[in-house]
């Protein structure tokens, strides 16, 4: 694969644009998971990992072929939804009343699924209030716990996507993973 993505960077270096579209392709769903699960948003996870790849193709020439292009873009990516966290406010709470309603809060606008059996409903539910409590955790143990458990990926290719040292991603893993545990309580 890694031959294959550098043959690639290749031809867009010597002028074929069309050969960074097959790289988009390979890597589009991965990296707007990523970048959704940091954000908690659709639409600025699309707009997120648009912006790393057009950052990527701009930056090409800088990229170490010795190295993997997939912790590159992913680097790009997560530097650029940390700086979109940092900048943005919360936009409401899941506790917070609806407007013009009585007392009816923001869980119940989420979706519900009636056709579900209960396992697969009470499960949603876990795995919605799970990337809730994420979301809360401070960003530098929301990336951490995002690409090691969302993405699994190993500690070590976390610590070159974030630029850290191996110690403090495996640091920030257990904290982030304790933080989260004191958040969920018990569910």
């Amino acid at each position: 694969m890694d031959e294959l993505i550098n043959k690639r960077i290749n031809e867009v270096l010597k002028g074929n644009q069309d050969s960074f579209e097959e790289i988009v392709i390979l890597f589009q769903h991965r990296l707007y998971h990523v970048c959704y699960r940091m954000l908690g948003s659709r639409e600025e996870a699309q707009d997120i990992a648009q912006e790393a790849f057009v950052r990527a193709y701009s930056n090409l020439h800088t990229f170490d072929q010795k190295r993997k292009f997939s912790t590159w873009i992913f680097r790009i990516a997560t530097n650029l939804c940390i700086d979109r966290i940092r900048k943005k406010k919360p936009d409401y709470s899941l506790d917070a009343q609806v407007p013009g309603t009585e007392g009816l809060d923001m869980y119940s606008q989420i979706a519900a699924a009636e056709d579900l059996p209960e396992e697969e409903v009470e499960r949603m539910e876990t795995q919605e209030r799970v990337q809730y409590e994420i979301g809360r955790l401070p960003e530098k143990y929301r990336s951490v716990i995002t690409l090691r458990y969302m993405e699994e990926l190993p500690l070590q290719e976390i610590a070159d996507i974030l630029d850290l040292p191996l110690g403090t991603v495996k640091t920030r893993v257990h904290r982030g993973r304790d933080a989260l545990r004191k958040q969920i309580g018990t569910m």
